[in-house]
C-alpha cells in the first residue's frame, strides 16, 4: 500500500503522512522544503521517499507524476497550499498568482492524472484539502477563499462523475477545516481569533471518513454549526461576518 502527499513537510499534510504511515502505508513526501521533508521521514515507520519539488510549477506537477505513475500508488493528498491576508487591491500581484498555481492548478493536475490511473486500476482514494473556507467569500484573504471554493466544488463535480458512471472502487473526498494550529497564518500574515484544532486530529479525523467515503469532511462541531448557519443568511451579511474575522486576525498580527 502506498500514499503520496503533498504539503508533507509541516501542518495537516505532515500529520497525514505520519497517520497513513501508522495504518501501514508507504510514503511518498512532497514539498519544496527538503530539510523539513526529512524532518517528517524521521517520524515515518514505513518505507519512504521524498521528493523536493516546487509545486507552483506546473511542469514540476507533471514531472512528479511521470516519476510515480507506475508506482501503484493508492491514496493521493493534495495538501499543499498558502493564504496571503490583505485588501484585494494591496497584496502582492505574484504572491497570488504563485498561490493560484499551487491551490488550484497544481491540485487540479495531480488530481486528473492520478484519478485516470486510479480508474484504469479500479482502485484509490484521493483527499483533497481545501478549507471551510471553500464554502464562503473570504474578504482580506480573498483569493485564499476563492481558491478553495474552486477546490471544493471541483472535487464536489468529480465525485458526482463517479458515481453517475458507477465507479465504485475509487474515491474522491475534499478535507475543509477551519482554524487549525498550524504554520498557515505566519506565511499567510495573520493570527487566529478562535481556539485552533490540532493538525494531528484534523489529520486522524479526514483520513478516517475518507475511508468511510464521507465526500465532504469538516472536523469541528463550531465550524459544521457556523456553515449550517451561514446558508441562511444573506451574502452580505455572511460577507461582514467573514470580513470581521479576518480583519482581526491581521491586526491581531500587527
Amino acid at each position: 500500500m502506498k500514499a503520496l502527499v503533498t504539503g508533507a513537510s509541516s501542518g495537516i499534510g505532515k500529520d497525514i503522512a505520519i497517520y497513513l504511515s501508522e495504518l501501514g502505508y508507504d510514503l511518498i513526501l512532497v514539498s519544496r522544503d527538503e530539510n523539513r521533508l526529512k524532518e517528517t521521514a524521521r517520524h515515518i515507520k514505513t518505507n519512504v521517499t521524498i521528493y523536493p519539488a516546487d509545486l507552483c510549477n506546473k511542469e514540476t506537477c507533471f514531472k512528479l507524476y511521470d516519476n510515480f505513475k507506475d508506482e501503484d500508488i493508492d491514496i493521493l493528498v493534495n495538501g499543499a497550499g498558502f493564504g496571503l491576508f490583505g485588501n484585494t487591491w494591496e497584496t502582492d500581484i505574484n504572491k497570488e498568482l504563485k498561490m493560484i498555481d499551487l491551490n488550484i492548478t497544481a491540485v487540479h493536475i495531480l488530481t486528473k492524472l492520478f484519478l485516470s490511473n486510479m480508474i484504469q486500476k479500479n482502485k484509490g482514494y484521493i483527499l483533497n484539502i481545501a478549507s471551510s473556507a471553500g464554502f464562503l467569500s473570504g474578504p482580506v484573504l480573498n483569493t485564499y477563499y476563492a481558491s478553495k471554493n474552486y477546490i471544493a466544488k471541483w472535487t464536489m463535480g468529480i465525485y458526482e462523475e463517479l458515481r453517475r458512471n458507477k465507479i465504485k472502487n475509487v474515491h474522491i473526498s475534499c478535507l475543509c477545516p477551519g482554524p487549525v494550529n498550524t504554520n498557515f497564518n505566519k506565511v499567510a500574515g495573520g493570527s487566529f481569533n478562535i481556539k485552533a484544532l490540532s493538525s494531528e486530529y484534523v489529520a486522524k479525523y479526514g483520513i478516517d471518513k475518507m475511508f468511510k467515503n464521507k465526500l465532504v469532511i469538516v472536523p469541528g462541531f463550531t465550524v459544521r454549526l457556523g456553515l449550517f448557519f451561514n446558508r441562511f443568511i444573506s451574502h452580505k451579511l455572511s460577507l461582514k461576518i467573514v470580513y470581521n474575522i479576518q480583519s482581526k486576525k491581521v491586526k491581531r498580527n500587527g
